[in-house]
């Protein structure tokens, strides 16, 4: 098929138009989506959030959301597999750029990130972010809990991020146990997925280790997952160590013995039945990546959360 258009980011009159870009060239936006600040009939924002100085061993996540934009090209236009779809025909999404953080005084961006999402939430889209290191997570979740109330987490990583935490630092480990304590996600209805390493507290939420991952099927770790949260409003956050390395080398934490990404987006699409809030897509560190491996799965990832929102729309 010819191209029609190039650099449909910036050249798009429409929120649901298909892109025509060559996959090797133009703006690079998430999946060619419209680069805008106006949230007016707006369904879904990408927002980037680059931000890396709370690791705890290699830093180079604040390059995550060029990679993924950068790998997200591929799959600007043809239906989804394994959605069957247009995401786009009936849903209006936009790139809404990253988020401008004070690389000089760190002490300002929980509120800088909880503020711009809280902007963002007010309008009613959904929001997707792309990080980042695991700690953006925490004030992405203050900002949703503010508007849906507590929330169930369900996690996909490596760590459980239940280590020590004063309450004021800036800490990719730590978030997990300050949003319970402070009452921002409810304990008993949240799950981490393929965990695969030990903190000195669980905090009461269910876990499935990286060793049963392995024994389990994707549809029986998704029913877990259903049946865990049930009808709460849920958060979804990937980090993308827990994929073995084999299947995301360029992130900072990697630990072997995790599951492939092909049964990790599977487990993702059986998730319809989860009433999401927002989702997001941490710790791609694209300096220690080859072949675009990581930030492939993590755009991978991003868009199967489009996915879901375009399945749970058409059954409206």
């Amino acid at each position: 098929m010819a191209n029609h258009s190039i650099d449909h980011a910036f050249t798009t009159r429409s929120l649901t138009d298909r892109a025509t870009d060559p996959t090797h060239a133009g703006a690079l936006s998430f999946m060619r989506r419209k680069y805008t600040k106006s949230l007016k009939g707006v369904d879904a924002v990408v927002w980037g959030i680059p931000f890396d100085a709370a690791v705890s061993n290699r830093p180079g996540a604040r390059f995550g959301p060029q990679a993924i934009r950068r790998a997200s090209a591929i799959m600007d236009n043809d239906p989804q597999y394994p959605f069957e779809r247009d995401l786009f025909e009936a849903m209006a999404v936009i790139d809404y750029g990253d988020c401008l953080l004070d690389y000089g005084n760190h002490q300002k961006t929980p509120a800088t990130i909880e503020r711009e999402a809280a902007k963002i939430l007010a309008s009613g889209a959904f929001l997707l972010s792309l990080g980042g290191d695991h700690y953006v997570t925490w004030p992405l979740l203050k900002a949703h809990a503010a508007k849906h109330g507590p929330l169930a987490l369900v996690q996909f990583d490596a760590h459980q991020d239940t280590w020590f935490d004063d309450g004021k630092r800036i800490d990719h480990g730590s978030f997990v146990g300050r949003a319970v304590r402070d009452g921002v996600i409810d304990p008993t209805r949240s799950i981490q997925v393929g965990i695969r390493t030990h903190a000195p507290e669980d905090c009461g939420i269910r876990i499935i280790y990286g060793h049963e991952v392995e024994d389990m099927t994707a549809t029986q770790i998704a029913q877990t997952i259903l049946d865990h949260v049930g009808d709460m409003p849920c958060y979804v956050t990937f980090d993308i160590d827990c994929l073995d390395p084999a299947f995301a080398p360029g992130t900072g934490t990697p630990v072997a013995g995790g599951p492939s990404s092909a049964r990790m987006l599977s487990v993702l699409q059986k998730l319809g039945a989860l009433d999401i809030k927002g989702a997001d897509i941490v710790e791609v560190a694209p300096a220690y990546d080859h072949a675009d491996i990581t930030a492939i799965a993590g755009a991978a990832v991003a868009m199967h959360y489009l996915g879901l929102l375009a399945e749970r729309r058409s059954r409206r």
